[in-house]
């Protein structure tokens, strides 16, 4: 298989994301959202393989692009899956989706309180028992620094983000009724930036 051939069938997907594929972790008849999905780079291979997926961005440009590539390669799919709008208003009710797709967005949070309104609202359309998929910057494996603003930091890098750290995770974990469904990794790139990878299960929350 060429490069080329390999862009068209996989786009260009997150890595991690793509060895949750290559896992067979993701059901076939999955029913997917891609929360924060801009011009749809994570749904190319969901797209190829005749998933059912959703997506909600907003930016109105990255979603007019979308159902651009849409109607041109895949006019089959309804464009009305895809939604202009924030990851604290998701318009699905309660328990929709098997898996939701979190790649590179809840490291714009503007503070906590941000940070969490997304991940409930995630929570809030995800099925007991789906999969929850967050890849975003974090502190893990920096060396300390000072937080300038409720969960924001002044990366190495020169990138200024909210950070998922340790403490977050465990209250993400157990507030939630998350269990990881493998070990939370996390790369550190040359001391400047780390990004860590959850994939969480849905827990049925005990009355």
């Amino acid at each position: 298989m060429t490069i080329q051939q390999l862009n068209k069938e996989l786009g260009n997907i997150d890595l991690y994301l793509l060895d949750q594929i290559l896992k067979g972790n993701i059901d076939t008849n999955a029913k997917i959202l891609d929360a924060g999905c801009g011009e749809g780079r994570n749904l190319i291979y969901f797209l190829n393989n005749h998933y059912e997926v959703h997506g909600i961005d907003q930016n109105p440009d990255a979603i007019r692009m979308l159902q651009f590539i849409l109607g041109a390669n895949y006019p089959q799919i309804n464009k009305g899956n895809f939604h202009i709008g924030t990851i604290d208003q998701i318009p699905y009710p309660n328990e929709t989706f098997d898996w939701i797709i979190s790649s590179a967005v809840l490291h714009f949070a503007q503070n906590q309180e941000d940070f969490w309104a997304g991940i409930k609202e995630m929570t809030r359309v995800l099925k007991t028992n789906g999969v929850l998929f967050v890849r975003m910057t974090s502190d893990i494996g920096l060396d300390e620094m000072p937080e300038t603003e409720n969960g924001k930091y002044n990366l190495p890098d020169g990138s200024y983000r909210f950070l998922i750290t340790e403490e977050l995770i465990s209250q993400l974990l157990t507030d939630f009724a998350f269990t990881p469904i493998e070990p939370i990794k996390s790369v550190v790139v040359d001391k400047m930036r780390s990004m860590t990878t959850l994939v969480l299960r849905k827990n049925q929350i005990q009355a």
